[in-house]
């Protein structure tokens, strides 16, 4: 019977959304601490550590990670504002609604911002971007912000691609990457795709609640802190250069978030990072048996090479309302699914596949979705979903899949293994 009297719905809300993602328990106890005085000769040793680890999930050797205490957007608008100058030509491809949002951000902070539309469900428009960097022999172009993992579409771009463009044009131009839906869950290599700033948030693959910002900067683009001449406080990284040194942030941190920070990284490195791609690759891939072989739907990623393995965007049929499905997982269910947004609202909802995730759990989501679909009125075979997830799962193992289409190039050496902590 559908809930409608606002009673509590019994059991645990299954949270299929592409962000915020489940928090483990051993990071739901670390938070539990009380207050301390983050000026103390002790706050060192949490601060110090946290900063050198991340560099560990970001795979640099030389770039320098800073927290805000700020979702993922405020660490964009550092990477902007401490790099770039009013004025300054950027390009932007866009091709979902984070792609998009990033743009306007730049818009608003007041670059001279070029926009290459891109039709949603593909990636960076790696050729598309040669040409014109080719083309820029006096160097205007002083950046370009590409999304790593476009969330709203489910769609994952070849970054190493991106950097060889930029390296075959010879142009010095910062490449900016969001990294927030894939940082953590996807193989990410900054100093080798010569990544000059890279984004993430807390709440996706670092499996914490939202609030705080990352971002993590080459040596390149520290030395454009010092002539930018964008206007900025809050995001000033001088400030945070000199204070971190110490051990210490500029101004008050979110010390609970710290410490699940702490018990975050911790688990990952247990698991290893080659091993946390693989199982979000070999979850992923379940996820797509369900939605192209059981249910006989499509993706918004327009093809293979673009698949996401944190996010999928399942597109409904003509005449439906993805909205209707997302409501009645919800509110019938106690699911959550990611709803369509801007272009692709009312068009596709969204399993998000990413952070502390197993497949029975991810089974719970196709099922609910399943049902959900069904009371919409969309023609798919009870238990499909579930049947072909399922046969996916039980006959690959994680690391082994035969149908890895990635989109990184195959003379990419192996992630090299993170030791634990």
């Amino acid at each position: 019977m559908s809930n409608t009297s606002g009673s509590r719905i019994a059991g645990r809300n299954i949270l299929a959304v592409p962000g915020p993602t489940n928090v483990p328990d051993a990071v739901l106890r670390a938070m539990v601490v009380s207050m301390e005085d983050h000026r103390s000769t002790k706050f060192p040793e949490l601060a110090h550590g946290l900063l050198s680890d991340l560099k560990k999930i970001y795979r640099t050797a030389e770039g320098q990670p800073f927290i805000f205490p700020s979702s993922g957007t405020g660490a964009w608008e550092a990477a902007l504002t401490n790099t770039l100058s009013p004025g300054d030509r950027v390009l932007v491809p866009r091709f979902g609604q984070f792609s998009h949002l990033w743009a306007d951000m730049a818009q608003r902070l007041g670059f001279d911002v070029e926009i290459l539309d891109v039709d949603w469900g593909e990636g960076v428009p790696v050729e598309r971007i040669a040409e014109i960097l080719k083309a820029d022999g006096q160097h205007t172009i002083k950046g370009i912000l590409a999304c790593h993992n476009e969330t709203a579409t489910g769609v994952t771009s070849d970054i190493g691609a991106l950097r060889r463009a930029m390296d075959d044009a010879r142009h010095p131009a910062l490449l900016f990457v969001d990294g927030v839906s894939s940082i953590g869950c996807i193989d990410f290599r900054m100093d080798e795709w010569g990544v000059d700033l890279a984004v993430t948030g807390s709440q996706k693959g670092l499996m914490l609640p939202a609030g705080l910002g990352i971002l993590c900067v080459s040596q390149k683009a520290l030395k454009a802190i010092s002539h930018a001449k964008s206007r900025r406080c809050y995001f000033d990284l001088a400030d945070m250069v000199r204070t971190n040194a110490t051990g210490y942030f500029p101004y008050t941190p979110a010390l609970s978030l710290l410490y699940g920070l702490r018990a975050a990284l911790d688990l990952l490195f247990e698991e290893g990072l080659e091993n946390v791609f693989a199982r979000h690759h070999y979850l992923a891939a379940g996820v797509r048996a369900a939605v192209t072989e059981g249910w006989g739907l499509e993706l918004c990623a327009k093809a293979p090479r673009w698949h996401s393995d944190t996010v999928s965007a399942i597109v409904v049929p003509e005449g439906v309302n993805a909205a209707q499905v997302i409501d009645t997982a919800y509110r019938r269910y106690n699911l959550a699914l990611g709803a369509g947004l801007s272009k692709v609202a009312g068009k596709v909802f969204r399993i998000g596949h990413l952070g502390d995730l197993n497949e029975l759990m991810l089974m719970s989501a196709i099922a609910g979705a399943e049902m959900a679909m069904l009371d919409a009125g969309i023609d798919v075979r009870p238990g499909s979903g579930v049947g072909a997830a399922g046969q996916y799962w039980r006959t690959h193992t994680p690391g082994a899949q035969a149908d890895h289409a990635s989109v990184q190039p195959a003379a990419n050496p192996a992630p090299r293994r993170v030791a634990a902590a």
